[in-house]
């Protein structure tokens, strides 16, 4: 009797396991369909500049995060995904992978967990490494103040210089007003151990994206001292800021209306 109700409970386990992935798998499926959808028709979104991303060798990839809940990081993967023939390894916030549906597919789409040395190990191997420099910052600013970047952590400067790799610029402008952040829940992220919990439109605004890919810029050569690196360092990441900021300021400049 005890090992029959035993393999009972085993079996129901096994089915209930099962039931999950299939859930899991549907729902990446659907989550996959509905980023080609605001892709292509939502936010009928424009890349350019896409020859900029080195062919081959290594390469970090630094763009600029914005609108509330974050959705240009996977917006950026699908166009780039479709464009190139080489993946990019975005690296990712640890809740990301906690997240349902979108842990699944951030990891089956090679993304990293953002750490000390994250990447560097991806871009000695000649991959490409994408990152988001201002971090959760980016996605913390009220929409008055949209398309100012952040201070950018360095970290990735000190990557590219360790691993000898360019870093390629790019501004994402359109984020912004799909997700404008208009405030905030302190306790809801708590509550859902986030960084922070955003008030935002119910579902993204339909407007116009552009994704613009700016020239390489090459890393120095690794200084022997360590004051030296970090200098080097901090000016590779104030250079990639300035590349960025002037991507984003003068696509705004030649838009009349994001929602055309």
């Amino acid at each position: 009797m005890r090992d029959s109700v035993i393999e009972m409970i085993r079996a129901t386990g096994a089915e209930l396991g099962s039931a999950r992935r299939l859930l899991g798998e549907a729902g990446e499926v659907a989550w996959d369909r509905l980023l080609d959808w605001l892709v292509d028709d939502y936010f009928r979104v424009v890349a350019l500049g896409l020859e900029n991303i080195p062919a081959n060798g290594p390469a970090v990839i630094a763009v600029n995060h914005s609108g509330a809940w974050g959705l240009d990081a996977f917006v950026l993967d699908k166009v780039l995904g479709r464009a190139l023939d080489r993946r990019v390894r975005f690296l990712a916030a640890p809740f990301v992978f906690r997240t349902p549906i979108l842990g699944r597919h951030a990891r089956r789409n090679g993304a990293l967990p953002i750490g000390p040395t994250a990447g560097v190990e991806h871009l000695n191997a000649g991959q490409l490494v994408g990152v988001y420099p201002e971090g959760i910052a980016g996605l913390e600013k009220p929409f008055t103040e949209r398309y100012r970047l952040r201070s950018f952590s360095p970290g990735f400067a000190v990557a590219a210089i360790r691993a000898g790799a360019p870093v390629v610029p790019v501004g994402i402008v359109g984020a912004e007003e799909a997700c404008p952040k208009l405030g905030e829940v302190p306790t809801l992220a708590r509550l859902l151990g986030v960084p922070y919990f955003p008030l935002t439109t119910p579902f993204p605004l339909p407007s116009n994206w552009t994704i613009t890919i700016g020239q390489p810029i090459p890393a120095p050569p690794r200084p022997e001292s360590l004051t030296a690196r970090r200098d080097a360092a901090r000016t590779l990441s104030n250079t990639t800021r300035n590349a960025v900021q002037e991507l984003l300021d003068h696509e705004l400049a030649n838009r009349e209306n994001l929602f055309d």
